[in-house]
């Protein structure tokens, strides 16, 4: 059974036998939620690859004391995946920023096509990025990562253009491509740009003109579920999934 992960953001210099404590809203819901209790094993992650496997020596109704076993540190593996997802509504902004977070990917860009439904501004602008950050944040510790996923601030369709520059592989999502998306490997960075519910314009398409436009088989998928299934097909040849 896999060890239940916190997050300490505080673990730089840790060494094995150090005396930690877990505190604030980690730690209330370690010791109220979870119920972990004294002899229990945890892992204390940082969210920047280092992780600590550590036995609980006490435990209050707000936090816990613990005692570190082991220290490692998880190098980030290559290659490093940006998602570009353009902003979906309600719930379905959520379940995207999940399962792009549970599959490994590195940064996640909300990007404001001209299509999107939701639409972010104002006081809505924080408190959407303020839900896409903590929902990455749990779905990191869910599925046990060392090192969580950035979710940067909103892109413009200019800002998505910058960022393919600067990657090795560059591809966009569309039903009418005429290549398949296929699994990768030799290169470094790799953005991918999912467009929303009512498709990528085509003033955007000519904008991500150095990019490979690629299709997901005969189907079209949902933009919240689009992502992860091109990243599973990207990452089954590269030495992340090997």
């Amino acid at each position: 059974m896999s060890l239940p992960v916190f997050l300490h953001p505080e673990l730089g210099g840790a060494t094995v036998g150090a005396r930690l404590s877990l505190v604030g809203d980690e730690g209330r819901h370690a010791a109220v939620v979870r119920r972990i209790r004294p002899d229990e094993v945890i892992e204390l992650v940082d969210g920047a690859g280092i992780r600590v496997t550590c036995v609980v020596e006490e435990a209050t109704k707000i936090s816990l004391g613990v005692r570190a076993l082991e220290v490692t540190f998880e190098s980030r593996r290559s290659p490093q995946i940006t998602v570009v997802q353009a902003i979906p509504k309600g719930e379905r902004a959520e379940l995207a920023v999940e399962v792009l977070t549970e599959i490994g990917v590195d940064t996640i860009v909300p990007w404001a096509a001209s299509r999107s439904v939701g639409i972010w501004r104002g006081e809505r602008a924080a408190k959407s990025l303020g839900k896409w950050r903590s929902t990455a944040r749990e779905a990191a510790k869910q599925s046990r990562r060392a090192w969580f996923p950035e979710v940067t601030e909103m892109a413009t369709t200019a800002d998505v253009v910058a960022l393919l520059a600067k990657a090795d592989r560059g591809l966009i999502l569309h039903e009418e491509a005429s290549l398949p998306i296929t699994p990768i490997d030799g290169v470094q960075s790799v953005v991918l740009v999912v467009g929303p519910e009512g498709g990528i314009a085509p003033e955007e398409l000519d904008a991500f003109a150095a990019a490979q436009a690629v299709r997901l088989g005969p189907t079209v998928l949902r933009t919240s579920t689009a992502g992860v299934a091109a990243v599973a097909a990207l990452l089954s040849g590269t030495p992340r999934w090997n």
